[in-house]
């Protein structure tokens, strides 16, 4: 899972590599489109016309997907979940909270966030292998405020998923050597159920090649680390120009491996810190 400041980020903006900003004009009709079709989505709700109500949803989905582009530029081409480009499928644009029904731990299903399907911070890159298990999968925990449209409160949910726009949920998701994501070690008892079933809903776990791939980024770090140190003790004996040289080429492989734009950053990065080592700790990107 990769953090995505999207508070922080409009489509207007200038440096986004791979980007082409929009206007202010074009941002401005977006959001005034969003806003009309939303008074349509409550015109019908109030109506009792749930049915139309989501047919109405799926009709402009295009409007949604036009951002597609944008949130993949904002974490460089990556599914936000996933932290890859090609081994989750194809990307779909996930509305994080389900716009037409929400589904709890026990199947339960109860009213969609439907006043949120044209809320630009309500939309992740994500790809299909996840975005489809997933589906309107939205538990809350017992007890937790749950939001609506004539009561909103979204920051008040207590949630189970995990989102890449929240960098406190990010923290919390980890990888071991076998290439599985798992809690971080010092996690709370409710942040550990809340990955698992974040992990469990998003097939981060589930699907080989994802795992697969994370096992050897993991397999390639521990040889650069190997390197790393056996250089490292070269040059305390005194002048090595050769392993002065591997030990600059394994901080630039390290460096290259754990940058933000980098397919499982994460992965690379878990398998440093997992060292408790500061010397290696520092090599991160």
């Amino acid at each position: 899972m990769i953090w995505i400041d999207l508070e922080h980020k409009l489509p207007t903006d200038t440096n986004i590599p791979g980007w082409v900003p929009w206007t202010p004009a074009q941002w401005d009709a977006w959001k005034a489109r969003s806003k009309q079709l939303v008074g349509y989505l409550a015109d019908l709700e109030k109506s009792g016309y749930r049915k139309e109500r989501n047919e109405l949803i799926d009709y402009y989905s295009d409007h949604w997907g036009a951002l597609k582009p944008w949130l993949l530029a904002l974490s460089s081409g990556k599914c936000w979940f996933s932290e890859v480009r090609e081994l989750y499928s194809h990307y779909d644009v996930e509305h994080f909270r389900p716009k037409k029904e929400a589904k709890a731990l026990n199947t339960q299903i109860r009213d969609g966030y439907w006043w949120l399907a044209f809320d630009y911070m309500n939309l992740r890159a994500c790809g299909n292998v996840g975005n489809r298990k997933k589906g309107g999968w939205f538990p809350l925990k017992d007890g937790s405020l749950c939001s609506s449209f004539s009561e909103p409160c979204e920051e008040a949910e207590t949630r189970y998923l995990l989102d890449p726009i929240d960098d406190e949920d990010v923290a919390l998701l980890a990888f071991d050597e076998e290439g599985k994501a798992i809690a971080v070690p010092d996690a709370s008892d409710w942040d550990k159920e809340r990955v698992k079933e974040t992990v469990t809903r998003l097939k981060l776990n589930e699907h080989p090649p994802l795992t697969d791939e994370r096992r050897k980024i993991w397999q390639k770090v521990e040889r650069l680390i190997a390197d790393y140190q056996m250089a490292k003790a070269r040059c305390a004996l005194g002048g090595n120009p050769v392993a002065k040289a591997k030990l600059s080429q394994v901080r630039a492989s390290v460096r290259e491996m754990t940058a933000p734009t980098a397919e499982l950053s994460a992965v690379a990065r878990w398998c440093l810190l997992l060292r408790n080592d500061a010397q290696l700790s520092r090599l991160v990107g």
